[in-house]
């Protein structure tokens, strides 16, 4: 059965923003709720509040709920039996949003696959998930020829005919809620089952922390197959509140477009911030409709977190930190314009404090890089640099295929420890100050060097805005935002704090980063193009 948009969706009702929270945190020893349940809270508040927004289209949370009844009855009825697995091959589609929800309805995992993803990869994680439904829109839809030979086994649905569930199927919180793959070292996806459990203590922790009601409208940024898109949308129906999708488009108007839809949570990488002060929309008191912006997914620097606080001085701005396995984010930092920038190291905002229920060590790094000669670490201090090692109730079981658990965990004190392979050190009031990944601590020439500490000396230098630095073939290439200047004169102003082995032996300037369709920085791109471009010289390179 197809039908229209207009057809299907109610009208929306206008809420006060008056409206109390909904409702009041769980009382301490509660069981964990189930994401179904988190829905459940806002679909109490009102059926007829807008739920959801794309393209300027409304959905009502009854028309989300009832869609993904009739999704998920589809599901059960053409399988024959309760799925296990539902792969959802969509892209942010009013579709795609009922049928995440439909996969949680029918008691599975949700498995969120990209239809611009290449066609192979898109297999694997089919494969490795054990994907025995799949979901798809209208962009899903044009991929099917390709993963053929995946889908003689598997159940498509498209759009709901059958009989819908009466009401969502029961599941333990202790089963997975989704399944998320993030890049292998073997060249091959790393799948990260999540349990209903880790979402339930994160999404307590972020209600209790924000105080987040029914008259919130939260920027929906992260792509599906991103594990902080679960904070838009589970944050956002968890407070009976509104979830926007933002479109590439949004953000050449940012201002007008957070202040048509009146947000007042925003979350996304920090690469949007660059991105908006490159568009000149990073204007003073730009964003007044905000009163949270928060940024996790890649290092936030200080001055990006400066130039947005001034851009929406009425909201608060907090740096989160986290990997998927230790479900969305772990850590926090509050930007304060008096206090934060002191703890800054390569001008990147304190990762802060765990959250209630998480606890870290600080393990200490290889001692090939403790004994190495190479840069010191600003402010460093024997034994108290190393990798960032984090338990608790948000970690995840361990990887899909237990071959990749390897090296990945930490025994210590009779517990497992989740090893994130990030550099920290400890800092003031006991929060912590990223220092970059393990595996971007490379040796050049010998020498080992952090790219994070090259790329705040890069940011330094004249007429730079932004850099990022990448190592080919033992050497080290400079991608720069600004204005270009000889690569001779750039390096000569970095040999006043760097020693000649460190100097990057080309500089390349762009008109802006490539980013990955969760607005963060393609680092993988950028080490391609230097790849590629090894044999010539951008804007100049540097002589041995």
């Amino acid at each position: 059965m197809s039908t229209t948009q207009s057809e299907t969706r109610p009208p929306v009702a206008e809420r006060s923003t008056d409206d109390p929270p909904w409702p009041a945190p769980a009382p301490a020893g509660a069981p964990p709720r189930v994401l179904a349940e988190w829905f459940d809270r806002g679909l109490r508040v009102d059926p007829t509040a807008e739920a959801l927004r794309v393209g300027g289209h409304g959905y009502s949370y009854r028309w989300l709920h009832e869609r993904a009844l009739a999704l998920a009855g589809d599901l059960v009825t053409t399988a024959g039996t309760a799925p296990r697995r539902v792969g959802l091959l969509a892209s942010r589609t009013a579709q795609a949003y009922a049928g995440l929800l439909a996969a949680v309805y029918s008691g599975a995992a949700v498995v969120p696959l990209h239809p611009d993803f290449p066609a192979e990869r898109t297999r694997q994680m089919m494969v490795a998930a054990g994907v025995d439904t799949l979901i798809v829109d209208e962009h899903g839809e044009r991929v099917l020829p390709e993963l053929a030979a995946e889908l003689a086994d598997v159940v498509v649905v498209r759009e709901p005919g059958g009989t819908p569930l009466a009401a969502p199927r029961q599941v333990g919180a202790d089963e997975v809620a989704y399944i998320l793959f993030t890049s292998g070292s073997t060249g091959r996806p790393k799948g990260v089952p999540v349990l209903h459990r880790n979402v339930d203590a994160y999404l307590r922790f972020v209600h209790d922390r924000y105080g987040f009601t029914a008259a919130d409208v939260f920027s929906q940024t992260f792509d599906l197959t991103f594990d902080l898109a679960m904070f838009d949308l589970f944050a956002g129906w968890g407070c009976g509140g509104t979830v926007v999708t933002v479109p590439p488009t949004g953000y050449a108007g940012l201002a007008d477009f957070l202040t048509e839809h009146r947000i007042t949570v925003w979350f996304s990488s920090p690469s949007v911030i660059s991105l908006a002060r490159r568009l000149r929309r990073l204007a003073p008191d730009a964003f007044p409709s905000l009163r949270w912006s928060l940024f996790c997914g890649e290092p936030l620097l200080a001055h990006d977190a400066a130039d947005w606080q001034a851009a929406a001085p009425g909201s608060r701005v907090e740096n989160l930190y986290g990997p998927t396995e230790l479900t969305i984010s772990c850590s926090v930092h509050r930007w304060d314009p008096d206090s934060s920038p002191a703890r800054c190291v390569n001008d990147v905002v304190s990762i802060g404090t765990m959250h209630p229920g998480m606890r870290h060590l600080i393990h200490p790094v290889a001692r090939e890089a403790a004994d190495d000669a190479g840069i010191e670490l600003p402010g460093a201090t024997a034994g108290t640099v190393g990798e960032l090692c984090v338990t608790g109730d948000q970690m995840f079981p361990g990887y899909l295929d237990p071959a990749d658990d390897e090296g990945r965990f930490l025994r210590h004190g009779g517990e497992r420890w989740y090893r994130t392979g990030d550099l920290v050190r400890p800092i003031d009031a006991g929060e912590l100050a990223y220092l970059g990944r393990v595996d971007h601590q490379v040796k050049i020439r010998g020498v080992r060097v952090e790219l994070a500490e090259i790329e705040c000396r890069l940011r330094a230098l004249d007429g730079v805005q932004d850099a990022v630095a990448v190592v080919v073939a033992d050497e080290l290439v400079a991608f720069c935002v600004g204005v270009r200047r000889p690569a001779a004169a750039l390096a000569a102003e970095l040999s006043a704090t760097l020693p000649r082995a460190l100097l990057p032996r080309r500089f390349v300037f762009l008109a802006e980063f490539p980013l990955n369709a969760n607005r963060k920085t393609d680092r993988r791109a950028l080490a391609a193009t230097a790849t590629a471009t090894a044999t010539g010289t951008g804007t100049g390179s540097v002589g041995s």
